[in-house]
This record gives structure tokens, C-alpha cells and sequence, in this order.
């Protein structure tokens, strides 16, 4: 693709990275048969190379972003699916998060969607704040039925039972069984230790078990996606330096082998921690350190693999394994976590029309209800045709959007892995 920026423009490291990626694409249009919002909506200006266009008109103008330019961003789910299918290797993540960064510095949304991501931006990323808004919203659940849109969203996706914290995710170490083989560094999640936390559980005991130590690092905390993907970079930074910080401290102290991340969308972010912060001098070199530490619970069990021995109630389950997109296409990652079910001795199936998302992507199933509504429809309907008694997933996000619309319990894929090798049977399954 051809661009006209003046080399003034160029000097900026964000326009000179999206001019980059802009000549990078040949409108080919590959990407339009794999976009959620497409294949949905059948608008060239929801497709990736239809939002391309807008963006490059956007920023070769040095304009502040319009309603239209507003809308079609917003309708991204950044699923990143599009990036598995360009034959080009064009990074639409990198460039969409630079258009939302440049819709928050010139853009003024109306006051109530202000309103929303502010409070989402305030609440999500801090446990205790987002454990307090979801118990309001327990009290309004009775009456979901009186709300629409995204505030009906909110309560339709607000959990039934919200348990206590779990007391694995406060700063501690958990030490090996038997001899240490390894030691590893857990990202244990904001919104996943309020909604989810048996995830985490679930992790500890079947990496301690299979002999790795557990470190939950002081002054960790949000890896920084959420904001990131509202355009409110500064945030996401603080949030991801903090991280950084605490991390390191922990290399610096014994040694790790990896930095553990079992919510697939924290792990894409985590690992682009290194492109995020290379302009700062400060955390260039150790940004690129995380981001070469972190590692999904999969890839990481996958060289633990061989201690995963088949598990006899396995083979009476019909286990369907829903790939998330942070983990097919934001990692490229979509061998290890079946290969590790098959060793435990699940059968696995998987639905079709797998590498369309499910329409959680962070916050989207609130600010996009009608959209996400539909995608989960379409893939709960895909699933459903493999008849699960359980369905598999390696994100925390996609559990929640599904669990209340399947028959079929979902459940993380460390939470069979961890029943497999001696842990409790995983909540759902009788």
C-alpha cells in the first residue's frame, strides 16, 4: 500500500512504525473472510482492510478521529485473526492499538459512553474495586430484565456466586514437590481472581506438583491489556512497568525460567511488552526480558509433558476444546494445550468455524452487547453440534461468555489437567 506521510510525521516512532505496517498490506482482502465483524455485518468498513483504509486516511491527514472512523474501530474485537490469515505478515494489532490511542487523545465520546470505560478502566484491573462493582451488580440482578443494552450486558454477565478471595493470590511462594525442576513466576489475572480463581489454584497445584516452585511476585498486578485496547496507553504502561519491576526482582533474586500466564489475552499482551516499551530507555532491555520469559501454561507444561500420564476417568468425557484468539492467533499457539489433554487421556473435538471468536475480547461483550451477542451465539451453536460433556479453554474471558449459554460446563484446560494428575475434579462435573 502506497503512503504519503511527510517526514515530519515520520519522525514520530508511532507513525513511523504504522507506515511500516500500512505498506506492508496488498489489499488483498484474505483478511475479510476470517473477520468476525465481516462475516457478521457484511461492511467492507468492518473489515480489517476496510478499518486500514480509515486509519491511513486518519493519520497521513493528522486528524483528530470522526464518528465514522470512532464506530469502525470500536466494532474490532482485536482478534487478531487477521493476522493469521495475511499473507503479507501485516501487524494489525499493532497499528489498531495505535488507532485507538490516537481515537482517546482526539476523540470526545458522548458522556455515557465516557462514563462506562471509565468506570470499566477503574474497576477491572483492580481486584478489590471490581469485586465491589460486581457485588452492586449482584443486587441489581434480579431486575436485569428492566435494563437494555450495556447495562443489561453488565448484569447478564455478572456472576451468580461470588466467592470469597483465594488465599493462593496474594505475594507468597509455593515450593516444588520433591525435587525442584523448575521455578516460575505466576501472573495471576485481575478480573480472573475474582471471577475464576480455582484457575489459579488449579495452576499452582499441578505445577508444584509436577515439581516447578510458584512464585506470586510482590507488586505485580494487571498486565495492562484492558486499557490498552480503550486507547489509554499511560495506564497501560504504569500497569505493565509495575509488572516488569516485580518480575525481575524475582530473576534477580533466584532465577526464572518463565513467567506463567494462564488467561491467554494477558499472555499476548505480556509478550508484546518488548515492542510496547522500546522507545523507553528505562525499560527497553527489560521489557524485552519479560516479554522472552513470559510463556502460556501450555507451552510451559508441553516440557513437562511427559510427566502427564493418561488418567482412567478421562476416556468417559467428550471434551470439545474452544481455542481462544489470543491464543491461536495473538500467540499462534494451537497444538500444545490439546496435546496435553490427549496425554491425560481426554478425546477431544473441536467445533466448527474455531478461529472465529466468541465475542468476550476483554470489554467488548459489554460496550458491543448486540455483536458479542451474536458471535456467542454462533459459536455456542457450533460447539453444541459436538455434543461436550465439557468444554475446554485457555481464557478466562471466554469462559464467562460462554458458561452461561451452554449446557456443558466450561472450564479451564489446567483444570483438567490438574484432576488428571490428582487434583479435584473440576466444579460442573458432578
Amino acid at each position: 500500500m502506497q503512503t504519503h506521510f511527510t517526514l515530519a510525521q515520520l519522525a514520530d516512532p508511532d507513525i513511523s512504525e504504522t507506515n511500516d505496517i500500512l505498506r506492508a498490506c496488498v489489499h488483498c482482502g484474505f483478511c475479510t473472510a476470517t473477520c468476525p465483524t465481516y462475516v457478521t455485518l457484511g461492511d467492507e468498513l468492518d473489515s480489517p482492510r476496510g478499518r486500514i483504509y480509515l486509519m491511513k486516511q486518519m493519520f497521513e491527514a493528522d486528524a483528530p478521529a470522526t464518528t465514522e472512523v470512532v464506530t469502525h474501530i470500536d466494532r474490532c474485537l482485536s482478534c487478531l485473526s487477521c493476522m493469521t490469515t495475511c499473507p503479507s505478515g501485516v501487524n494489525y494489532q499493532h497499528l489498531v492499538d495505535h488507532g485507538r490511542k490516537h481515537i482517546e487523545e482526539t476523540y470526545t465520546r458522548p458522556f455515557m459512553d465516557r462514563t462506562l470505560r471509565a468506570l470499566l478502566a477503574w474497576s477491572i484491573p483492580h481486584p478489590l474495586r471490581f469485586r465491589t462493582m460486581l457485588a452492586g451488580a449482584l443486587l441489581a440482578r434480579p431486575f436485569r430484565g428492566l435494563f437494555r443494552g450495556r447495562l443489561r450486558a453488565m448484569l447478564d454477565l455478572t456472576p451468580s456466586d461470588l466467592g470469597p478471595p483465594s488465599p493462593v493470590d496474594t505475594p507468597q511462594v509455593f515450593a516444588a514437590e520433591g525435587t525442584r525442576k523448575g521455578r516460575v513466576a505466576l501472573l495471576n489475572g485481575c478480573a480472573q481472581t475474582v471471577v475464576a480463581p480455582q484457575i489459579n489454584e488449579a495452576t499452582i497445584r499441578l505445577l508444584t506438583r509436577l515439581g516447578v516452585e510458584v512464585v506470586v511476585a510482590e507488586g505485580m498486578g494487571c498486565c495492562g491489556s484492558l486499557v490498552q485496547h480503550m486507547g489509554k496507553t499511560d495506564a497501560s504502561h504504569a500497569q505493565a512497568a509495575a509488572n516488569i519491576d516485580a518480575w525481575l526482582a524475582e530473576d534477580a533474586r533466584d532465577g526464572l525460567d518463565a513467567i506463567v500466564i494462564n488467561t491467554s489475552g494477558c499472555g499476548t499482551h505480556v509478550k508484546d511488552y518488548g515492542f510496547l516499551f522500546r522507545e523507553d530507555a528505562a525499560y527497553a532491555s527489560k521489557a524485552a526480558r519479560v516479554s522472552e520469559l513470559a510463556s502460556d501454561v501450555s507451552e510451559y507444561l508441553s516440557t513437562l509433558a511427559p510427566e502427564i500420564d493418561s488418567f482412567e476417568e478421562a476416556s468417559s468425557l467428550r471434551v470439545t476444546y474452544h481455542s481462544a484468539c489470543s491464543m491461536q492467533h495473538g500467540q499462534q499457539i494451537r497444538t500444545e494445550p490439546k496435546a496435553l489433554l490427549v496425554a491425560a487421556g481426554f478425546a477431544i473435538s473441536e467445533p466448527g468455524e474455531g478461529h472465529l471468536c466468541c465475542g468476550s475480547a476483554g470489554t467488548y461483550n459489554i460496550l458491543q452487547p448486540e455483536l458479542a451477542g451474536q458471535l456467542r451465539d454462533r459459536k455456542v451453536t457450533n460447539i453444541a453440534r459436538t455434543t461436550p460433556d465439557v468444554v475446554a479453554t485457555g481464557n478466562v474471558g471466554c469462559m464467562t461468555q460462554l458458561g452461561a449459554a451452554l449446557d456443558a460446563p466450561v472450564v479451564h484446560t489446567v483444570e483438567l489437567l490438574d484432576w488428571a494428575t490428582g487434583g479435584p475434579k473440576p466444579k460442573g462435573l458432578g
